[in-house]
């Protein structure tokens, strides 16, 4: 016998009729009345496929390509992966880990190695079947030798990847590493076709939800359902169009004029006017998402870890919390793990705004009478610009002269981001702290954006990798966030709620996914028109 939350669960997935659902419910013991009203209810929250989803965004440039291994922004991550694509693994709106195009996954006694079960019956969107050697050459496409790809450090310890059969891959780690099914869920990590990897990058082909359209870089994007796709509970819509918003204020205006029906980081100044308008939803997640202000310590005068220590303390981030986020975030300590994380050092001490302390470093730094320049535009993160101005204002009081260099936003990531020595940044945050420190703190990596190299760090990273008894992990992680913020290259003033807006006819189920914005960037696949 069935019950009843069994019962509503198949009602919300299409799987049971009104007729059904009552003759169930009536033998369960429910009153005719109480299961009329249960059905209603369920009825109404349940997913409903079709109509046109309209998305204004910002994070899209004119130098986008399908090729994940460039992806940085939320545009491209919305498009490739929350549409066109799928990875092996899939963190989902909980914020658990689950699967994708891999069913299941066992590893080792020592985590050294990895083995895939793949799904079996996935087509691509052009016909061909998925299996494992799909899976082979795009992890190759990011492991070459001459790969720019900013995965290249999630996959650079992976010694061999073997097909055992059409559906099982075998990866071979250069050590252990507890966290790996985690990185295969990287957005960088969407798979490709076999022998059509580079066509794939020109038509959209892949697994995903919808198949693509049109695709004009830094413009808009658009796609159609995909009629076939595994995932039978998801890609509600029956076409989707993604359109590149990069003004705060346009984009709004957009949502408030039912030009689009859902945008991505809402304006904080105007934030209450979206808010009283009844036909539009404000949704706000915690997640490890973080402001940053990185610096090239590899040029003069950043090489300082003085001078570094001294705009550390320059800066009041408690007033950048308010006056930038308008308190829909958290103060940060200088180092990139949030809140979110399973080792988040919350017992470590907070640096506070002490202008006098930033006074004695810099005068230990023995720079001299310099202007630092900082390269700030709004498409680093909502409010960047301004925050560098405060960080101006702040650090004035400790004798630090700031220039401010106010940066087009077109091109912001290929032009001034890992180029200018000191800029406005934002981080996603990763799911696991390897993942994020692997990612823009190991010595190398291509996203090192401070181009930081700390022995110690380094040592501790790969050792917490391998590290199986969580209270050892722990206590390494630990160490490392301390080392980033006392000797890093950061300047990490905040954490930044994920603030997104839709349209009330939008849809979705109740947790929404804290590891990206738009729920996860996967909105055009869980949401649905109510």
């Amino acid at each position: 016998m069935k019950t009843l939350r069994q019962l509503e669960e198949m009602l919300k997935r299409g799987g049971m009729s009104r007729r059904d659902f009552m003759g169930t419910a009536t033998a369960l013991g429910v009153t005719a009345a109480a299961a009329t009203s249960l059905f209603d209810k369920t009825a109404r929250a349940a997913p409903q496929k079709g109509g046109h989803l309209r998305a204004g965004l910002a994070g899209a440039s004119t130098s986008d390509t399908l090729d994940a291994a460039t992806h940085s922004d939320t545009f491209m991550q919305m498009f490739a992966m929350g549409m066109l694509y799928n990875c092996l693994t899939e963190v989902k709106a909980d914020g658990a880990l689950g699967p994708e195009l891999a069913e299941s996954w066992e590893p080792s006694a020592d985590a050294a190695t990895w083995t895939f079960n793949l799904r079996k019956g996935v087509t691509w969107h052009n016909g061909k079947d998925f299996e494992a050697q799909d899976v082979i050459e795009t992890m190759h496409h990011h492991m070459g030798e001459d790969s720019k790809s900013a995965a290249k450090p999630i996959v650079a310890p992976i010694e061999t990847i073997k097909a055992d059969g059409k559906h099982r891959v075998v990866f071979t780690l250069k050590s252990g590493n507890a966290d790996f099914p985690y990185l295969l869920s990287d957005y960088h990590l969407v798979i490709y076709p076999s022998g059509q990897m580079q066509e794939s990058f020109k038509t959209g082909n892949g697994t995903g939800g919808y198949i693509m359209e049109s695709f004009e870089p830094g413009v808009r994007g658009s796609a159609k359902r995909n009629p076939n796709y595994f995932k039978s509970d998801r890609a509600h819509f029956e076409s989707v169009e993604l359109v590149a918003i990069a003004d705060a204020a346009a984009r709004m205006s957009a949502l408030n004029t039912d030009e689009v029906d859902v945008i991505n980081r809402v304006d904080l100044k105007t934030i209450r006017l979206m808010e009283r308008n009844p036909n539009i939803q404000v949704f706000e997640v915690t997640g490890n998402q973080h402001y940053t202000f990185p610096m090239i310590t590899t040029q003069q005068p950043f090489d300082n870890n003085e001078m570094r220590t001294a705009l550390k303390y320059a800066i009041d981030r408690d007033e950048l919390v308010q006056k930038i986020l308008r308190g829909h975030g958290l103060v940060a300590n200088d180092h990139p793990i949030g809140p979110a994380n399973q080792y988040f050092a919350g017992s470590l001490e907070q640096r506070p705004y002490d202008p006098d302390k930033a006074k004695f470093h810099w005068k230990k730094a023995d720079v001299g009478d310099i202007v630092l320049d900082l390269s700030a535009a709004d498409a680093a993160f909502p409010g960047a610009v301004d925050a560098a101005v405060l960080y101006k204002e702040h650090a004035a009081k400790a004798g630090i002269n700031i220039n401010v260099i106010r940066e087009p936003n077109d091109g912001y990531w290929s032009n001034v981001w890992m180029r200018k020595s000191w800029c406005a940044c934002y981080w996603s945050g990763r799911a696991t702290e390897d993942w994020m420190f692997g990612t823009a703190y190991e010595a190398g990596v291509p996203w090192n954006d401070t181009f930081w190299d700390n022995k110690r760090f380094n040592e501790l990273l790969l050792k917490a990798r391998a590290e199986l008894d969580t209270t050892k992990r722990r206590e390494m992680y630990f160490e490392m966030q301390q080392i980033v913020r006392d000797e890093g290259g950061v300047v990490v003033p905040m954490y930044a709620n994920y603030v997104d807006a839709a349209s009330t006819k939008l849809a979705h189920e109740e947790a929404i996914g804290n590891n990206w914005q738009l729920d996860g960037v996967r909105l055009a696949e869980r949401w649905w028109f109510a």
